[in-house]
């Protein structure tokens, strides 16, 4: 299982410039390089490589930077291409999309730059990276980390990592190869409901309230229209002090629910089920005032923290399909759509259990994740006589 761990180097004043213009530079020759793909229309990267290659080492890069380069670039136009195809840039003729296909890739001037084992090198017991710039290697380059990121890098730290910079500050996020955990049989399944109200909701009890959440995001866009209207230098320095602020708060609290959700499954040797949200923002309509609260909440990213922690873990995890899971009694199975009194309140028209909404939902997801998870270990090979 990959991970990403992230760390923060803490440069002096000349190695911090030198980081600063190695960026700069890099991604000044990988917009030359992205213009250079997008008017001859070159398809592979050997062939960019062959029109770039020679301009990029008498720039002063070295080998493997200039590699990094045009890989880069080769890897943002293979990404758009793919998003083209699936349709994720709009139809053909659309607005969005003939602008993405009119002019080329450019990348911002601290954008990421990719490096390998023999630009960069780690020495864990000073806590310190050696790493190549266009003033030459500097070395002795401290960086600072969680006990447990440190831990991951020293033990599962393997391929590229990346140099960013992000508001003056310099961060190495590498790549960490780590072991899953044995996955154990499951006496039962906790399901979990999603939702905006109700952050997460699990058939055990455990309930996230979004409302604090909610509030908070409440005053940041608040904040941040005031800002925007003042339009004066204090104003906008204010604005990119703030930049990011909501979505780390959001991140840690997207982490804290997922740990209580797996901590708890492991504990109870319990596996989780998921709903299978992929395409709900196209698939629901809400709306105008609703839009800004569907679309600003993280649902792939707390799916994706669960997935992860729980395969760190060994827990069993299973997605299902949520459709009719808010409508259906758990308790004798009728579908009504009238079951669901509103946001809170679950009465069954059948036979009449009155629950918390998002709980009844919960129970559904455990249920179909059982069914799931059973049918996966069913054999499909027919018995012999």
């Amino acid at each position: 299982m990959k991970i990403v761990t992230q760390v923060k180097l803490v440069p002096e004043a000349d190695q911090a410039a030198a980081l600063r213009s190695t960026l700069r530079t890099v991604n000044d020759l990988a917009n030359w390089v992205s213009d250079v793909a997008f008017v001859n229309d070159v398809p592979r990267e050997y062939d960019l490589r062959r029109h770039t290659y020679a301009h990029l080492k008498s720039e002063g890069l070295g080998a493997q930077a200039a590699q990094h380069v045009i890989k880069k670039v080769r890897d943002a136009y293979t990404t758009l291409h793919a998003n083209l195809r699936a349709g994720n840039l709009g139809k053909p003729g659309s607005k969005r999309r003939r602008k993405a296909e009119s002019k080329p890739i450019t990348f911002r001037p601290e954008a990421a730059q990719p490096y390998d084992d023999r630009c960069l090198s780690w020495q864990y017991d000073t806590q310190t990276v050696s790493i190549w710039t266009t003033a030459g290697r500097i070395k002795n380059v401290r960086f600072a980390c969680s006990a447990d990121a440190f831990k991951v890098l020293q033990h599962y730290r393997k391929g590229e990592s990346d140099l960013i910079e992000r508001d003056g500050i310099f961060y190495l996020t590498a790549t960490c190869e780590i072991p899953e955990a044995e996955t154990y049989e499951p006496d039962r399944f906790i399901g979990v409901d999603l939702g905006i109200v109700n952050i997460a909701t699990t058939s055990t009890g455990y309930q996230a309230e979004g409302r604090g959440l909610n509030r908070y995001r409440k005053r940041q866009l608040a904040l941040r229209s005031k800002l925007q209207k003042k339009r004066t230098k204090s104003a906008k320095r204010r604005l990119k002090e703030r930049s990011r602020r909501e979505q780390r708060h959001v991140k840690n609290t997207n982490h804290i629910i997922a740990k209580t959700i797996v901590t708890e499954a492991e504990r109870t040797s319990a596996g989780i089920c998921l709903e299978q949200l992929k395409g709900i923002r196209q698939r629901v309509r809400l709306r105008k005032p609703q839009r800004v609260a569907l679309h600003s909440w993280a649902f792939a990213q707390l799916g994706d923290f669960i997935v992860y922690k729980a395969k760190r873990a060994g827990v069993p995890l299973v997605f299902v399909d949520p459709s009719y899971t808010s409508q259906t009694c758990a308790e004798c199975g009728h579908v009504d759509k009238r079951n669901r009194v509103d946001q809170r309140l679950f009465i069954c028209r059948k036979c009449g259990v009155v629950a918390h909404a998002d709980r009844n939902a919960s129970h559904n997801i455990a249920t179909r994740g059982e069914t799931v998870w059973n049918a996966g270990r069913e054999s499909r090979v027919p018995a012999t006589p």
